[in-house]
């Protein structure tokens, strides 16, 4: 008993001297982060030199050399691009939309609308329809014989009640993503949503739809909170009305663009790579400060930070500012196509996509032995705002890896209260960022990397 008490003894003192060790490298870290961090003025660089940067626009490229030029002056040992074909997508000319109701002399009621990503454009003189409300898929059922020659305009309301915002704007965003489609199988013309927001403002919000080839491509908009409101008042008081909608939106062929990638070698583990990344492209509305330059600046910080203080990582530390996730994801396809072709072994991968604000955790695509050997770290991270260590997380771009590897993933959870205000909007700038936030952020992922370098999984 003595004998079994004493082992169990030396091995808590053990961890608990691990753990102030940990934590004294942890507070030069958050030093270094907090005192002497680059990811602010990188993001404003980011942000104010090169702005928009949809795949296949010139803004795309700009970015791409920025994202190299940033790696190297950060001390990675070694940078390159990695090429893959994007989609190139634009949206053309400033939108337009109105509608008149019948029976009301007034004028033309203006809408501020924005093209969902991939749509079609509609005839260079637009088209005018009657509008049909619904309110969501199963009334779409239910009034399929009523719907042919119309602009189906979806109610779909971004759920409050939900504490989860990312909840909401999965249930929500199911009508900008397959909502044009299931319309077009019963003849509309066109399909017009509320933004995927629960902002105050009337910004419309934009992001990729996903066309089913069954079914005729019609064109399909988002219109700002306060226009979508009083639309959808006019049409469920029973008002006949009238929709003018023109877009230039089209597609052209495919591009070439890059994975922008970054390293810092193993000393023990060359071969074995942990990857940190967020995603370089954004919609072409705005800056895409938070969505996702703050997750690209993150990562490059990470990197950055652990080469300032002397960081020897025992695994090769990749940091990846990946290509069109917006409306392709085939950046992170093919960082994990040519993974997996290399025979390379991927031990873990943390994405930042949920912006830039006040950092409260991570969640986590892993086995549940290992994450509640992980959940013993909460300690290092209470110090510096992060509370949980959950399970199910991730990111799109890293989602691949998981897929062809079964790499374990992880993904920042910032507060995600306001992250839907801005998102995909043209209010997604660079003064909507807090730097403290965005520091914080940039800590606990290095922090989280140094733990999984050190300790492994």
């Amino acid at each position: 008993m003595r004998t079994i008490l004493g082992i169990i003894a030396l091995i808590s003192v053990q961890t608990v001297v691990a753990q102030q060790d940990d934590s004294l490298f942890i507070r030069k870290l958050a030093d270094e982060v907090l005192t002497a961090g680059k990811a602010y003025n990188n993001l404003r660089t980011l942000c104010k030199t090169v702005g928009p940067r949809l795949a296949g626009s010139p803004g795309m490229y700009k970015a791409e050399a920025w994202g190299k030029q940033v790696l190297e002056e950060s001390g990675a040992d070694r940078v390159w691009l990695q090429e893959c074909m994007v989609p190139h997508w634009e949206r053309g000319k400033k939108e337009e939309a109105w509608y008149t109701i019948k029976g009301e002399k007034a004028k033309k009621v203006n809408m501020d609308i924005l093209a969902l990503g991939n749509s079609v454009g509609t005839d260079p003189k637009g088209i005018t329809a009657p509008a049909i409300l619904i309110n969501d898929f199963n009334e779409l059922e239910a009034k399929k014989d009523l719907v042919k020659g119309k602009i189906v305009v979806y109610n779909n309301i971004f759920d409050n009640r939900n504490t989860q915002t990312f909840k909401s704007y999965g249930e929500s965003g199911a009508y900008r993503r397959s909502g044009p489609s299931r319309a077009a199988r019963y003849g509309a013309v066109a399909v017009m949503i509320r933004s995927v927001t629960a902002a105050a403002d009337n910004h419309p919000h934009t992001g990729s739809l996903a066309y089913d080839t069954a079914y005729p491509k019609i064109p399909a908009a988002a219109i700002g909170l306060q226009d979508a409101d009083a639309l959808i008042a006019a049409l469920k008081a029973g008002k006949e009305v009238n929709i003018y909608y023109r877009s230039d939106a089209r597609f052209y062929g495919d591009t070439l663009g890059h994975n922008v990638i970054g390293e810092l070698k193993g000393t023990e583990f060359p071969e074995k790579y942990i990857t940190v990344g967020g995603h370089l492209d954004s919609w072409d509305p705005a800056e895409g400060a938070h969505d996702d330059g703050a997750g690209c600046v993150h990562s490059i910080e990470v990197l950055r930070a652990l080469k300032a203080i002397g960081y020897k990582p025992r695994h090769t530390i990749r940091v990846v500012l990946f290509a069109n996730e917006e409306n392709g994801l085939r950046g992170g396809n093919k960082y994990a196509q040519e993974a997996k072709a290399k025979g390379e072994q991927h031990v873990f991968a943390l994405e930042s996509d949920a912006g830039g604000f006040t950092p409260r955790g991570f969640g986590f695509t892993i086995d549940k032995e290992k994450l509640e050997r992980m959940q013993a770290w909460l300690p290092l991270f209470l110090p510096y705002g992060v509370h949980q260590l959950t399970a199910g997380g991730g990111g799109a771009d890293i989602g691949p890896l998981n897929r062809a590897l079964g790499t374990p993933l992880a993904g920042l959870t910032p507060d995600g209260s306001r992250y839907f205000d801005v998102h995909h909007a043209r209010s997604d700038v660079f003064e909507h960022v807090n730097k403290r936030e965005l520091e914080l952020g940039s800590l606990n992922m290095a922090i989280l990397i140094y733990l999984v370098d050190k300790y492994g999984l």
